[in-house]
């Protein structure tokens, strides 16, 4: 099955920007949609973005639009999520997610990766 492994995480002053990536193993998934998740100490979680697997079509949560960005490179089977204005709201483990079918991924796709800490300090 598909390995998916984040990077990118880190420790930033509210206001500012961290870019997120996500690299695909094994079995190919440039025909997945993908996204990312995100997961904040006792919270339920909770989708942020996805792509599909053309790049084409884009879907954000409401609380991120306007500061978020989601891209693909499917030559090099990665995802990226830029953050810019970043809150302390935004403090969770980010992980990256992918699915055959785009419309299924907000629920959460098949495949899941460890994640990466973001920190937001206010």
């Amino acid at each position: 099955q598909v390995q998916l492994v984040e990077s990118g995480g880190g420790l930033v002053q509210a206001g500012g920007s961290l870019r997120l990536s996500c690299a695909a193993s094994g079995r190919t998934s440039s025909n997945y949609a993908m996204g990312w998740f995100r997961q904040a100490p006792g919270k339920e979680r909770e989708f942020v973005a996805g792509i599909s697997w053309n790049g084409i079509v884009k879907s954000y949560t409401d609380s991120v639009k306007g500061r978020f960005t989601i891209s693909r490179d499917n030559a090099k089977n990665t995802v990226s999520l830029q953050m810019n204005g970043l809150k302390p709201e935004d403090t969770a483990v980010y992980y990256c997610n992918a699915d055959p079918l785009f419309n299924r991924l907000e629920n959460g796709g098949v495949y899941w990766g460890q994640g990466t800490q973001v920190t937001v300090s206010p």
